[in-house]
């Protein structure tokens, strides 16, 4: 990874630094934990520089330690944990977030991850066990335990007591959750409800009892789109018997939300998902993860090369069809690719769905008749200049019929993916474009045999 032209700078300065520890105490706190981060990942990835980053890292508090390695992502941070000792990764993992250490703990070996457990307190190691259980994906691996909850009954001091109790190892004390003797979630209310409220007052007459919750295996999508649609800071996780288990800060929903939007935009170009950057990921992985498509797709482009062999007469008496096949075909497929995005966000946001097919088809009927009949008006004129009227009228209908066709697929192919339980994002870019390019060939020499030569 590259470095922005001030950060390179900071990092120059703090390895001339290192033989002077006042000095780099001095520019140590002038960084921000993202920045050193980032600085710090670029001297792991670089093997020569490891125990530079990591003697760096070293004159750090254990808290700031601590801070600067969350921000590192998990693959980096699994390098870094490679080459530390237990008793130092021990350390910074009790002081890293609970869902920050689950993530860590889940990126080493089953020997590492034993020896770090024998050397943590009982109920740390329960609880990193438990959070650790949870499937990938699921609101269980990504929640936090780090939160204020009040036992319901009190009142509004003896709760801000609790608060300033548990405040400085939550992760967000803005949301305040209520449970009752048995654990259950019970109620929520603000930090400001509780600061603003009469002393005397009972937190159950001012918590807000209608919780918006999410079970703990849901899937992450949902969590994102449930803290999306609420505008929460965070949504608690229950578990089966509804027992306030985490919660899913607003930050990690939005690391969803990004990592969700990367992972369509791959599939959309016939990607498969990847783990880590692409400039992190090996060749190799690169190489598998785009290779299966594309073979797939020069097969199905021997249909577009069948299709021209078919007509070979047609192109014969007019060479002039030649010209504007590429013309045709990529107006389908940008088409195509258009309507299978647009189908594939709306669905991917909640914005649409199977139900709404039948309405969305006659929209799309009426927005591609449209844009293929203009694009017919701007090519006819090229079309009267090289082959004159009959021609003109060939690519102009032609144009009219691939763009409704191309269009029509574009809509209709994440629903039919989805109905069959696949991935609709797969529909976009590169399938949709072979499948029109296939069937635009067909049409537009169709089209041109019935008018140009009377079939």
């Amino acid at each position: 990874m590259s470095l922005s032209p001030t950060l390179e700078l900071h990092k120059h300065a703090l390895i001339r630094s290192l033989d002077d520890r006042v000095a780099l105490d001095e520019r140590l706190p002038e960084l921000r934990s993202a920045d050193l981060a980032e600085i710090l990942e670029q001297l792991i990835e670089d093997d020569d520089e490891v125990d530079t980053a990591l003697a760096l890292l070293g004159c750090l508090p254990v808290v700031r330690q601590a801070s600067v390695f969350g921000h590192l992502p998990v693959d980096v941070q699994a390098l870094a944990a490679g080459a530390l000792d237990d008793r130092q990764l021990v350390r910074i993992l009790e002081e890293m977030g609970s869902d920050e250490r689950t993530d860590l703990f889940k990126a080493l070996g089953d020997d590492r991850k034993e020896a770090l457990l024998r050397r943590m307190a009982r109920r740390e190691r329960e609880e990193l066990r438990r959070l650790a259980s949870y499937e990938e994906g699921t609101a269980g691996a990504l929640m936090t335990t780090d939160y204020v909850a009040i036992p319901s009954g009190l009142s509004v001091a003896k709760a801000m007591m609790r608060v300033r109790q548990t405040a400085p190892d939550a992760e967000t004390v803005y949301q305040l959750y209520v449970i009752d003797d048995q654990g259950r979630l019970a109620g929520t209310m603000s930090l400001r409800q509780l600061m603003v409220a009469r002393p005397r007052a009972l937190i159950d007459e001012l918590m807000i009892k209608d919780v918006i919750d999410i079970g703990v295996d849901a899937p992450q999508e949902e969590v994102a789109k449930l803290v999306a649609r609420y505008d929460m800071l965070a949504v608690p996780v229950v578990d089966g018997d509804d027992k306030l288990v985490g919660i899913v800060t607003h930050d990690d929903a939005m690391d969803v939300v990004e990592s969700e939007a990367t992972e369509d935009i791959h599939k959309g170009m016939s990607i498969g998902q990847l783990e880590g950057g692409v400039s992190r990921v090996p060749l190799w992985s690169l190489y598998r993860k785009r290779v299966t498509w594309l073979v797939l797709l020069v097969f199905g482009n021997l249909f577009s090369g069948a299709g021209i062999a078919y007509f070979e007469d047609t192109i014969a008496a007019q060479v002039t069809l030649v010209f504007f096949l590429p013309l045709l075909i990529g107006s389908g497929g940008n088409a195509g690719a258009q309507a299978a995005t647009l189908m594939v966000r709306g669905m991917a946001t909640g914005d649409v769905g199977v139900k709404d097919w039948s309405k969305l088809l006659g929209r799309e009927l009426l927005v591609a008749g449209a844009l293929g009949l203009t694009m017919a008006l701007a090519v006819a004129p090229i079309g009267v200049m090289r082959g004159g009227e009959a021609v003109a009228a060939v690519v102009a209908v032609s144009m009219i019929a691939i763009v409704l066709f191309g269009s029509l697929l574009g809509m209709c192919l994440p629903f039919v993916l989805d109905r069959l339980g696949w991935d609709p994002a797969t529909a976009s870019a590169p399938l949709v474009t072979t499948l029109i390019d296939a069937s635009g060939v067909i049409i537009y020499f169709s089209i041109a045999s019935a008018v140009l030569l009377g079939a």
